[in-house]
């Protein structure tokens, strides 16, 4: 006989709302200051909520900036290197600090929820590494969680580390799910089927432009938003997932050098003409509620009503009936690593996982297959 459940689960989409308006905040960067990027971000989310949005979201690495723009290398002029480079480190973002306090009392202050991409500097005593950082900020006043990418691309992995599968995942908030990833994690398949599998009704998709790989270098600007990779692989995760999603592309113009970095515009290694916005926002169809808009420093709203959600899910159930779990099935890794030189916190703590360990060593089994089997027992 079937088991049934004692607890009477909650079906509601979107917290029980039948609409929630949303807004993509495309913003100019600006290149080195973050207090006056912060500045302006409290001031969007303050116009997005004064227009009736519940949930803002902004562009790759808003701040201080995209650092990946410039190209550091070992053929880099030492000078504009140092520059740029100790320019990122200044101005970049600590969690939690008195920058994280601002932006957490401009969401409150608002009544929003706020998904800000940043340039992260790690929190350890004596580390400087980079990350590439989503932070979730609530209504109340307080970070929900953060997302940190977790393969940077290409040229990304001179500027950031990497993160693990302890942040991956989606936030219950009281408008609904909301998750997010970074740029070509939407093409990272594993990562991205993962990200899906959590049941996300709102999903952030953040980019540093708007770009075309068919020119002659692996990234070129394009003046179509449909001709971008990241446009595709953000409206094709809307379908998959059934989320609404708010795809938020960087804008970067030449006025918004500070003047200590005027120089930097004529580096050969500084590549930012494809930062030119390309922002959306798109139904659980892919379809879009606000299309793409290239150069202006804009706010896009979008009004998502749960029917929507309904209707999408009624055909393609993707965590259900369109689903095959007994034919291909996911393992995430979730142990977020103390550090480099340290095993898990699990691994530290957890008798039942210590035991694991003993019987694999001792029977020699794979730990893997133990650990898979005991998942199997505990969910009977």
């Amino acid at each position: 006989m079937a088991k049934l459940m004692t607890e009477k689960p909650n079906k509601q989409i979107m917290g029980g709302k039948e609409k929630v308006r949303v807004a993509a905040i495309q913003a100019p960067q600006i290149v080195f200051n973050k207090e006056k990027s912060i500045d302006i971000a409290i001031a969007k989310i303050k116009e997005a909520a004064a227009n009736g949005a519940e949930l803002v979201a902004f562009s790759e690495s808003y701040i201080p900036v995209f650092g990946p723009y410039y190209s550091s290398t070992y053929n880099s002029n030492s000078e504009e290197w140092a520059l740029w480079n100790i320019g990122l480190q200044k101005n970049s973002i600590v969690i939690p600090s008195e920058d994280t306090d601002r932006l957490c009392q401009a969401c409150r202050d608002a009544g929003v929820y706020c998904v800000m991409g940043v340039n992260e500097l790690d929190d350890k005593q004596g580390v400087f590494t980079y990350y590439n950082t989503q932070i979730l900020f609530g209504p109340e006043g307080t970070i929900l969680g953060r997302h940190r990418k977790l393969k940077p691309t290409y040229n990304e992995r001179v500027y950031w580390g990497e993160g693990n599968g302890s942040d991956l995942g989606a936030y219950n908030t009281n408008i609904g799910r909301i998750g997010m990833l970074c740029c070509w994690e939407h093409h990272t398949v594993l990562v991205r089927a993962a990200q899906i599998l959590q049941g996300e009704e709102f999903h952030i998709a953040n980019w540093p432009g708007n770009w075309t790989c068919k020119g002659n270098t692996p990234i070129d600007i394009t003046e179509d938003p449909n001709g971008c990779d990241g446009n595709r692989a953000a409206r094709a995760y809307a379908f998959d997932s059934g989320a609404f999603t708010l795809s938020v592309h960087g804008l970067l113009r030449d006025q918004d050098f500070e003047p200590e970095y005027e120089c930097m515009k004529d580096s050969k290694d500084l590549k930012y003409d494809w930062a030119i916005g390309g922002s959306f926002i798109c139904d659980p169809f892919g379809e879009y509620l606000a299309e793409p808009v290239l150069y202006e420093d804009t706010i896009l709203y979008a009004d998502c009503e749960a029917k929507l959600i309904r209707a999408h899910d009624a055909v393609f159930d993707g965590l259900g009936h369109y689903s095959r779990p007994d034919v291909a099935q996911l393992y995430l890794n979730t142990d977020d690593p103390a550090n480099l030189n340290t095993y898990s916190a699990r691994t530290a703590i957890a008798p039942e996982y210590k035991k694991l360990q003993e019987i694999s060593e001792t029977f020699e089994v794979k730990l893997s297959k133990l650990e898979n089997l005991a998942n199997k027992l505990e969910t009977r």
